[in-house]
């Protein structure tokens, strides 16, 4: 049976991929952003979730205007996706892309939990391993990057995505509830594998991606496996595809593109190096778009 869902972000380039994959898997949609989202059958809320009145609102209303054809109020939401935020470092001067990102989820974890909303899934980044916008040429710590890595940004982005998994774990431990944080990677749309030829010819160019990449469509399937997923309190999950963008295997490919990083864990064939086991043993993730389906090696 599908769930009501309340997706902040829905009109950024994640969300107009992952909220369509969500209602086609039979799920009622929210969508609340600063934007409106082009796509039949949901609504958009203009909201700023910076606003912690708005936001509590927002999780508190009407879907659309045929929610209002039955008495009793706006019905219980079943979880909230926060995708909304400043994307990325150079949007904004870093205070602003710190405050906006840090408050907005705190907004939306707290409204959602004095609501008696029982799960949440935030956006979280691959930036939090610190290399993606790092200053310099920074070297992982070690391959592959699982969930337990030290993480340690040096940028506001990052930054404000470690704080909000801190944020996650705080409200998850004092009301009992779900919340799970994505490690979103590189995100990928049906457009951009028009790029994947240059980045094969141009290895160094992907380093702060650490190879690796979220599908869109992908990524909206690890949504519909969280949404569906009870009882794990609070969790972080790679959100990547299971290959790396190399046409060597990984082992070798890290020998000769990472030489300073060591490899700690497993990595078997062409496994990415940031490591999507969790979500694939935990939650059951299939991909469905590798790469190569798209990109003629």
């Amino acid at each position: 049976m599908g769930k009501r869902i309340v997706f902040t972000g829905g009109s950024g380039k994640a969300g107009r991929h992952v909220v369509p994959y969500l209602l086609g898997k039979g799920h009622k949609v929210l969508n609340v952003d600063r934007a409106v989202l082009d796509v039949p059958g949901v609504h958009t809320l203009l909201t700023d979730v910076t606003d912690a009145g708005e936001v509590f609102n927002a999780l508190s209303c009407h879907f659309g205007y045929d929610g209002y054809e039955q008495e009793g109020g706006p019905k219980p939401v079943d979880a909230v996706v926060h995708f909304a935020a400043v994307p990325r470092i150079l949007m904004h001067p870093d205070n602003k892309t710190f405050a906006e990102n840090t408050v907005s989820t705190y907004n939306v974890i707290e409204s959602a939990a004095k609501l008696g909303i029982k799960k949440v899934i935030i956006a979280s980044s691959e930036t939090t391993y610190g290399v993606c916008f790092a200053e310099g040429d920074k070297d992982y710590k070690e391959f592959p990057l699982t969930e337990d890595y030290d993480v340690d940004p040096m940028d506001s982005y990052g930054l404000s995505k470690v704080v909000n998994e801190k944020t996650a774990r705080a409200f998850a431990m004092r009301f009992g509830i779900d919340v799970y944080a994505l490690r979103i990677g590189n995100v990928i749309s049906p457009e951009d594998y028009a790029n994947f030829p240059g980045y094969l010819g141009d290895p160094p160019c992907r380093k702060r991606n650490a190879w690796s990449y979220i599908d869109a469509r992908d990524l909206g399937q690890i949504v519909d496996l969280c949404v569906a997923k009870d009882g794990l309190g609070f969790q972080v999950f790679n959100a990547v595809n299971d290959t790396i963008t190399a046409t060597v295997p990984t082992r070798e490919f890290l020998a000769k593109y990472a030489p300073n990083t060591p490899i700690t864990g497993e990595i078997d064939g062409f496994e990415a190096p940031l490591s999507n086991r969790k979500i694939r043993e935990l939650l059951g993730f299939k991909e469905e778009h590798d790469w190569r389906k798209y990109v003629k090696v």
